[in-house]
């Protein structure tokens, strides 16, 4: 059976003199694929609420904040008021709340993933990787 590298390797004229080594990943271990996910929400909760919170000064120092509070009370007679609606501890509150549900989204993707590869080995076989050393 011919792979992809296999006719790659022998298309190459320029021969390395480092050792070539082929793997086959067959196992993710469950535990290190979430702690690794766990790790990556992580860092897109903080990246979530710093972009909300810059996003929130952003819109507030261009004054569009104002003028839509203004067009807003003129429209429903002083009824409404969107500063006190989209303050800055709303806009950070539902941040959070964002950025909590993808903590848990990611971290629960990251567990399926992996134990979905570890059914899958079983059947193909897993993974085929090549590594060469310079």
């Amino acid at each position: 059976m011919s792979t992809v590298a296999d006719k790659l390797a022998k298309k190459s004229t320029h021969r390395s003199g480092g050792k070539q080594v082929r793997l086959r990943l067959v196992y993710v271990d469950f535990w290190s694929a979430v702690k690794l996910s766990f790790l990556g929400a992580v860092s897109l909760a903080i990246v979530t609420m710093v972009s909300f919170f810059l996003i929130y000064m952003v819109i507030q120092a261009t004054g569009l904040l104002t003028k839509g509070d203004e067009f807003v009370m003129s429209v429903t007679d002083n009824q409404v008021s969107l500063e006190k609606i989209f303050g800055l501890s709303q806009v950070m509150a539902f941040g959070a709340v964002v950025s909590i549900l993808n903590l848990i989204v990611f971290t629960v993707l990251g567990a399926v993933i992996a134990g979905l590869y570890n059914l899958a080995v079983k059947i193909t076989g897993g993974l085929l990787i090549g590594f060469t050393s310079n």
